[in-house]
């Protein structure tokens, strides 16, 4: 196959695409052979004209593609990525722990290749966890086991489930191609900016649980994790604790894949002396605007319907080597209780797929390094994480409502007195406090600067109505597990940290994508040939 790039109408067809190929390149429709859509990104350079740039892939008869890729000023080479398992392997009792994206992949790559994986979750099946989490909302009554953080999907479950893809590669394919067959739209497989959204992950990953079973795989709930064996550097078994008891499995295999709020797996991790590092990480707020505002900022005054809700990405470099960026953009969307330890606020962003709620938010963060943490342990990031969460639920009334401004308010540093045009929306309530209160100082600054120089780039934006909710503290994990060539923490032996919670990947797909890999390295490892 070939590929070649080009540009349509946002209203294309099949056949404006045939056009387009044959205008592009010296060939006649009854040559081609398949088309297919490898990548389409929306172009929003000459408004009000809305174009799509597209990056498709052409079949035809062998001799004609070796022509064609003479032209190599317009066409390449393409093969789809695929994703080869070894299944010769000598496995007992391999255990994933977590079902976040990472965990859920990982298993169903065991499975596939036939190694009869055991996939724990501390938390429940996700249309039960969805009741938690709704609980929470309804009655502030927490449920440390089983919330937004914790339970079947991962933090993922409840978000936009944005797929930020890249450069594909078959890892990412086989990842895209599982959501497809659980329900997703077919386009996920080359739409920019694509996403799931949160009413239909629950059913994805409720699919994708049935198919790891239906290959022999075995997945246990309210299975809290809190003894990892290790005996002469190898892993020797996992202890886990349930509702009736605790249990144990004898394995020499495990994949952590526990995501960035299991911190009491870090400590354990940290306890078994495995090696551990701080890394960088992200603390701001939610910051909402009304949805309609932002698609005129971003589209323009006069857009087609058929555009949707508008999504940005935004980033300025300040003096003195911070960042602020725009993070996990919710279009169309609510800011969501995200607390998963009690006497603590942390909010997150979350969207349905139609993404038609009256506001749009995104996380507005300011960069945090090691040098910023009170300590030199590995956890210290941790620390961080939980001072500011505690600030933030006594300053709101310790009832877990959460501390809240206008963007005017805190930019002028006036102490808040309430809301105008734009409601917020985090469901458990929120009251007016100075974010001076809840955030450090070097935060609050920050925050301020980067919302000027976002209204330089995008006149409008620094709206004095829009609200800002605080705060967002789990946006990755700020730690990593250590980890070898051979994907193992270093020094343990049958070990393998995975995805966003070790400090390798960062959303739905990279997870997933890291969980595929280390499965992958884990079968390598014990391959019999």
């Amino acid at each position: 196959m070939v590929k070649i790039n080009i540009r349509l109408n946002i209203n294309y067809s099949t056949e404006d695409i045939y056009s387009a190929v044959c205008e592009c390149l010296p060939v006649s429709r009854e040559e081609i052979r398949g088309v297919e859509i490898i990548r389409r990104s929306l172009n929003l350079s000459d408004k009000p004209r809305f174009f799509y740039d597209l990056t498709v892939a052409l079949s035809f008869s062998e001799e004609r593609e070796v022509g064609l890729l003479k032209m190599r000023k317009k066409v390449s080479a393409y093969t789809e990525p695929r994703l080869t398992l070894n299944k010769t392997h000598t496995l007992l009792n391999p255990v994933v722990v977590g079902a976040g994206p990472a965990g859920l992949f990982a298993a169903l790559t065991l499975a596939e290749a036939g190694a009869s994986p055991i996939l724990l979750e501390r938390g429940l099946p996700v249309d039960d966890r969805r009741a938690s989490v709704f609980n929470f909302t309804d009655s502030r009554k927490l449920d440390t086991e089983s919330n937004i953080q914790y339970g079947e999907g991962g933090a993922g479950t409840f978000s936009d489930g944005k797929l930020k893809v890249g450069a594909m590669d078959k890892y990412k394919y086989k990842v895209l191609s599982e959501f497809v067959l659980a329900g997703a739209d077919e386009d996920i497989m080359f739409s920019v900016g694509a996403h799931l959204g949160t009413d239909r992950l629950s059913s994805i990953v409720k699919i994708i649980r049935e198919k790891i079973i239906s290959l022999g795989g075995r997945v246990v709930f309210s299975a809290r994790v809190d003894e990892i064996t290790v005996k002469d550097g190898r892993v020797r078994g996992v202890g886990y604790s349930t509702p009736t008891g605790r249990e144990y499995i004898e394995t020499n295999n495990v994949i952590m894949a526990t995501g960035h709020s299991a911190r009491d797996s870090f400590e354990l991790l940290l306890s078994l002396g495995t090696a551990l590092e701080p890394r960088p990480f992200g603390i701001g707020v939610r910051l909402e605007h009304k949805r309609e505002d932002i698609n005129r900022l971003i589209y323009g005054e006069n857009y087609p319907d058929t555009l949707g809700a508008a999504s940005y990405h935004l980033v300025t470099h300040l003096a003195g080597g911070r960042s602020v960026y725009s993070f996990c953009m919710c279009p169309g969307g609510t800011v969501v209780a995200a607390a998963s330890e009690r006497g603590g606020i942390v909010t997150n962003g979350m969207s349905e797929y139609r993404r038609d709620g009256e506001n749009s938010n995104a996380a507005i963060l300011v960069s945090v390094t090691p040098d910023d943490f009170e300590s030199d342990s590995p956890l210290a990031g941790l620390d961080l994480q939980r001072k500011i969460e505690r600030q933030a639920f006594t300053a709101a009334g310790s009832d877990y409502s959460a501390p809240a401004s206008t963007l005017g308010d805190f930019l002028e540093g006036r102490e808040p007195k309430g809301f105008s045009s734009v409601k917020p929306t985090y469901p458990v309530g929120v009251v007016p406090v100075s974010l001076d209160r809840v955030l450090p100082e070097y935060i609050c600054d920050a925050l301020r600067a980067g919302a000027r120089d976002f209204d330089d780039w995008l006149s409008g934006y620094s709206m004095p109505e829009a609200v800002m909710t605080a705060p967002e503290t789990r946006t990755t994990s700020p730690v990593r597990i250590l980890r070898g060539d051979s994907l193992e923490a270093l020094g343990i032996k049958g070990l393998y940290p995975a995805g966003e919670g070790a400090g390798y990947s960062g959303g739905i797909v990279s997870s997933a994508r890291d969980g595929i890999m280390v499965a992958e390295r884990l079968l390598l490892n014990n391959s019999t040939t």
